[in-house]
């Protein structure tokens, strides 16, 4: 009998903790041993972040928005081998002899013919193209063939093969893998070479006026800061470095034994880096480093076990960054905040096709009324297709979305070469998307007119005799001094034939002098 009576006692203690009791007309829940223990024991889930770019989607453009028939270079050699702006697109072309590029106007879209004509100016295979981030006809190239050239694109584009470029500038001894505008400079340019060296081409005299010689194996990456005070460098000698570019001093320096680094890109203004390489299980990583300190990275973290080389876009007005590997048919993205967890996953892109290249968009040349925040220009190799990706976020409202499209870096450079060079710094010339894009100034690009002579940078003549290190290189000088010998040869000959002929005519003077 006292038993029942316990348990009913029971039962009706936990009917008032399951309905809750009634004091002065308002209902208090009263929590059960079982809620409290799993409140503690969840509490290690992270806090929800809210963020406006967790829904960003990709959009891949309709078949006749794409570019078809274009035979992209099959060169193995890890760059984009495309570069695009707010009028063209320039891609870098398989060509039998020489290197080669194309250039398009962005609206000229569709199936493009295929004698379309070609920049085809450089004696090797073309490994890097950039646009001039302040003109937009102009643009920079790199080669096999150890130059680097400036051409100049008509405006409406190519209407025949181009061999002369504006400027051509010599100062490598071995080929050029690597070209980088200054950010808020006109007229300077930055080449890394596979002598190790990184040249600073003050283009308004045609002559390189800095070398930076810190590096002792091949130059994978550079990338600056947002005013260009800061060159960030990513070496073959498993060295991550940032640079003083006008001093060449080395102001940090990591050793990355756990993480070999392939490519690096400054995180705008938040005084971060973020790499890309391969981890000691050759599993795919990005790190995030503060770039006052690299002893340590600030957090690592793995992505994926495949191969490809893994290639970093950061959007400095969104916060927002793209992972993009190299045969990889998705794009990952990210937000990246100054607090912890520093790197907030949001979403993947996915396509069957993969990728060779990516070329991005100038924010200036984004599609504002779509809420188009990132624009990608994939190439797909196999077939001979470059591809445009809008990244979008998805908004009902039609007016223009302040909050998505910050002022943004323009298109009027902030310092002359001249001032860059004699130690100022300014921040880039800021613009508004809201009115859509419109050219504040019509700079020209003026080439100087130069003398063959010797290029002399820190004391060092970059055009002398430098011995081959491999031995393509040795069969390469042999074969360039052998054809340079028959060219002699065959200019003695035709001089020995002129020579013959003045001969005969100044005898024929004389005998009609002498008759007379």
């Amino acid at each position: 009998m006292g038993n029942t009576g316990r348990k009913s006692d029971r039962q009706t203690m936990n009917q008032k903790q399951r309905a809750g009791t009634a004091v002065s007309g308002h209902t208090v829940a009263v929590p059960s041993l079982m809620h409290c223990h799993l409140d503690s024991t969840m509490s290690w889930r992270p806090t929800y972040r809210s963020s406006k770019f967790r829904n960003v989607y990709g959009k891949v453009a309709n078949r006749e928005h794409c570019f078809d028939g274009i035979p992209i270079t099959k060169n193995v050699h890890d760059n984009h081998f495309c570069a695009v702006n707010s009028k063209y697109l320039a891609i870098v072309t398989e060509s039998a002899g020489g290197g080669s590029f194309i250039v398009i106007p962005v609206t000229q879209s569709g199936r493009i013919e295929p004698h379309h004509p070609k920049v085809c100016g450089h004696q090797g295979n073309v490994l890097d193209i950039k646009w001039n981030p302040f003109i937009d006809n102009i643009i920079a190239s790199c080669s096999e063939d150890s130059s680097v050239r400036i051409w100049e694109i008509p405006e409406g584009g190519l209407r025949r093969n181009m061999t002369e470029a504006v400027l051509e500038l010599y100062g490598h001894s071995r080929r050029v893998g690597l070209i980088e505008w200054h950010p808020t400079t006109s007229g300077i340019l930055f080449s890394a070479g596979y002598d190790y060296k990184i040249l600073i081409w003050n283009l308004e005299i045609g002559e390189p006026v800095k070398m930076i010689d810190c590096h002792s194996d091949v130059i994978l990456c550079m990338s600056f800061n947002t005013d260009g005070s800061l060159l960030a460098t990513s070496c073959k000698d498993k060295k991550l470095r940032v640079i003083e570019p006008r001093s060449g001093r080395v102001l940090q320096e990591a050793n990355c034994k756990n993480h070999k680094v392939n490519r690096v890109v400054f995180l705008g203004n938040m005084k971060r880096l973020l790499t890309t390489g391969v981890s000691r299980w050759n599993t795919r990583q990005i790190a995030l480093w503060d770039q006052e300190d690299l002893s340590m990275p600030i957090v690592e973290e793995e992505i994926d076990g495949l191969s490809g080389l893994l290639f970093p876009f950061y959007d400095p007005d969104t916060h927002m960054l793209y992972l993009a590997g190299k045969g990889d048919g998705n794009i990952r993205y990210y937000e990246v905040a100054t607090e912890k967890p520093y790197l907030l996953y949001l979403m993947e892109f996915r396509s069957p096709a993969p990728q060779k290249g990516l070329g991005v968009m100038p924010k200036h040349g984004l599609d504002v009324a779509a809420c188009e925040v990132f624009r990608f220009y994939k190439l797909v190799t196999l077939k001979g297709l470059i591809e445009p990706i809008s990244m979008i976020v998805p908004r009902r409202s039609e007016t223009y979305q302040e909050d998505i499209y910050p002022m943004t870096a323009g298109t009027e450079p902030s310092l002359t070469a001249d001032e860059w060079l004699s130690g100022i710094n300014r921040d880039p010339v800021l613009m508004s998307l809201k009115d859509g894009y419109s050219r504040p100034n019509q700079l020209v690009f003026k080439a100087p007119v130069k003398e063959k002579k010797s290029v002399v940078v820190n004391g060092i003549d970059l055009l002398e005799n430098v011995p081959p290190r491999t031995e393509n290189e040795l069969l390469r000088m042999f074969f360039r001094q052998q054809d340079e010998l028959r060219r002699l040869k065959d200019e003695l000959t035709q001089k020995d034939v002129k020579i013959r002929q003045l001969e005969l005519e100044l005898n024929n003077l004389r005998n009609s002098s002498n008759s007379v």
